[in-house]
């Protein structure tokens, strides 16, 4: 094992000093003599992102490599990042404990806005510079991936690349061409402008954005010829023959998801109006069964993982469901391996198979049917009817739940007061069928939870022109929806809501754009981190720190979005036209339905992009 770069003084202080150690099972040891040294960064806690299946995937990917030492680098709790800065430690990677600064290239994976201003902590205890223009030659080229690269304009100033796709894509090319910049010689900028000719890796200081008086863009131009006015998003159609890794790392402490993960398919056919995870990664692709097979045996040999989870956006929609579950129930119940069953419709077929491999006394069952009418689920595109979702509940019930979860959403676009008695109105129903069973057959009392966030209008959805409901309204709304719920249901049904700030700022920096650094940056400095901690955010501090750059939250948040308006995420192309999202936001505003993908190709664009029909 490598020197730590902890002193022993330092660990025995700090909480869960387990973070900061590597030398876990299945960690990757290599010579970094002479390789391309490759730090792959979640920005947040250890337990958070040793729980993410992508940064596996990379790591896994990249170490197969063997001019290619790939290593992890998680966010400091807050008590080492105080101890780092007394003593001037650089941030460190925990395969061999050196700093960051040392390596050739630092990804960071942007999963969600909360994590903003953790990058600028990561960058700053690296050592090298939070500006990309201040960056010396020898620092790291800072790369960004993930979903957040959907509209990675805030961030901009802040990397020197990002990447948009897949990472089975085009990261082999970008580690030749860096091979071929390290033999031949060449300064840092001529390394970026070549790297911009990789399809689906996108340059920011190579582009320039200009502005109308009224705030919103005038242009975004790339300052050289040579450069792609537009990014296309890199898909690997092919998941079965790709990277997958057989033998996961074992942390020494439980993750946030301590289990063996199966990704069973990437995309989404049903097109909910709201959902950005559902536009970008279309199209919707499978892994073949004997696949799954062999990663599930190999991935509870080399693990020794008491759990296999079922990875998807819509678990339901793979083709080969009965058969994977069947298997997985005969070769690993037996075994006391547990086998979870995220994002399923709650089908027949659902519960029959929820009702083998779970242990209804100790389960709660989750539905998720956003909207509380009819006409406001006809709206968001949601594909559920009110009879599909009371005779699930009914199902459920009789196989022997009796604890319910409900997902909505609050302020949607058209949503009416009627809209928001539904959501009580629809629980309340539910919590009738489970009395329609009978006695002998219930397990316990009743109990619906009632949990609503808030809409924010993301990037690539029918929705991006929409604007979030202020506070004051929604406000109004809540009070409106708890006054709905009868006397009689309130012991059985609870409410729980979202924090409106959290959502309004997630608002803000997923439709912002590059004139969002100055504030990302200062609300760091007067002490933001860990903001999707909700004992670590203080929308004070970005309300301070908006106001000091002159920025407007209500400009980015809170309008209506012309149709012909320039966004700041226009140049990247994500395979979805934005044609599509314009008639999809007027066939939302007429409460009309469009079909999923597999009744019916709606013509967004992405089969024409991806050179095949996507079924």
């Amino acid at each position: 094992m490598n020197n730590l770069a902890l002193t022993d003084e330092i660990l025995l202080k700090i909480e869960k000093p387990v973070r900061y150690i590597g030398n876990e099972v299945n960690m990757v040891r290599k010579d970094p003599e002479g390789k391309i040294r490759f730090a792959m960064c979640f920005p947040d806690v250890y337990e958070i992102g040793m729980s993410h299946l992508g940064m596996k995937i990379i790591y896994d990917q990249m170490n197969r490599r063997d001019d290619v030492y790939c290593e992890r680098v998680f966010s400091p709790w807050v008590d080492l990042d105080k101890v780092m800065r007394e003593e001037n430690i650089p941030l460190f990677a925990l395969e061999s404990q050196d700093p960051v600064f040392m390596f050739d290239f630092l990804a960071v994976t942007i999963q969600y806005e909360m994590c903003y201003t953790n990058i600028l902590q990561i960058l700053d205890l690296s050592q090298i510079g939070i500006y990309a223009k201040d960056r010396r030659e020898d620092a790291p080229f800072v790369i960004g991936g993930g979903p957040c690269t959907y509209n990675p304009e805030p961030l901009a100033d802040f990397f020197d690349i990002f990447y948009i796709g897949e990472s089975e894509t085009v990261y082999y090319d970008l580690m030749d061409l860096y091979k071929e910049h390290k033999k031949n010689g060449g300064n840092r900028k001529e390394f970026l402008r070549k790297a911009s000719h990789i399809p689906g890796i996108y340059v920011p200081s190579l582009y320039e954005t200009t502005y109308n008086e009224d705030g919103t863009i005038a242009s975004f131009e790339p300052l050289y010829e040579d450069v792609p006015r537009t990014i296309l998003k890199q898909v690997q159609m092919d998941l079965t023959n790709t990277f997958y890794p057989e033998k996961q790392i074992v942390p020494y402490i439980k993750v946030t998801q301590d289990r063996c993960v199966l990704e069973i398919q990437r995309g989404c056919t049903r097109g909910c109006r709201f959902c950005q995870a559902g536009m970008i990664y279309r199209p919707l692709r499978e892994r073949a069964l004997p696949m799954l097979e062999e990663l599930a045996a190999k991935g509870i040999k080399g693990t020794g993982n008491d759990e296999i989870s079922l990875s998807s956006l819509s678990s339901s929609d793979y083709s080969h469901l009965p058969e994977l579950c069947n298997y997985l129930i005969d070769n690993y119940r037996s075994k006391n391996i547990n086998i979870a069953l995220p994002s399923l419709r709650i089908d027949a077929f659902s519960l029959d198979v929820m009702s083998k491999v779970q242990d209804v006394r100790k389960s709660s069952l989750t539905f998720a049917p956003e909207a509380g009418t009819q006409r406001m689920r006809d709206v968001i595109n949601k594909g559920l009817t009110e009879e599909v979702i009371l005779h699930g509940a009914m199902e459920a019930f009789k196989g022997g739940w009796s604890k319910v979860k409900l997902y909505f959403m609050m302020g949607l676009p058209t949503e009416t007061e009627e809209d928001m008695k539904g959501i009580a109105w629809l629980a309340e129903k539910i919590s009738e069928r489970y009395y329609e069973v009978p006695k002998e057959q219930r397990n316990g009392k009743c109990q619906i939870v009632v949990s609503t966030s808030f809409f924010v209008p993301k990037p690539f959805t029918p929705f991006e022109f929409e604007p979030q409901v202020s506070r004051e309204e929604l406000l109004k709304r809540q009070e409106h929806l708890l006054s709905c719920i009868q006397p009689r249901h309130r012991k059985k049904i609870k409410v729980s809501w979202h924090t409106y700030e959290i959502s309004l700022l997630e608002a803000v920096l997923a439709r912002g754009d590059r004139r969002l650094a100055p504030v990302i940056e200062r609300a760091w400095q007067l002490g933001s981190k860990f903001d999707s901690w909700s004992e670590c955010f203080h929308y004070e501090i970005w309300e301070q720190a908006m106001q000091e750059c002159g920025a407007d939250p209500a400009f980015y948040a809170n309008r209506n979005r012309a149709y012909d308006e320039i966004f700041p995420w226009d140049h990247l192309d994500y395979l979805v036209d934005k044609a599509f999202f314009v008639r999809e936001n007027q066939t939302a505003h007429a409460s009309e339905t469009t079909p999923h993908c597999r009744a019916k190709c709606s013509g967004c664009g992405v089969n024409r992009r991806v050179g095949r029909a996507c079924f």
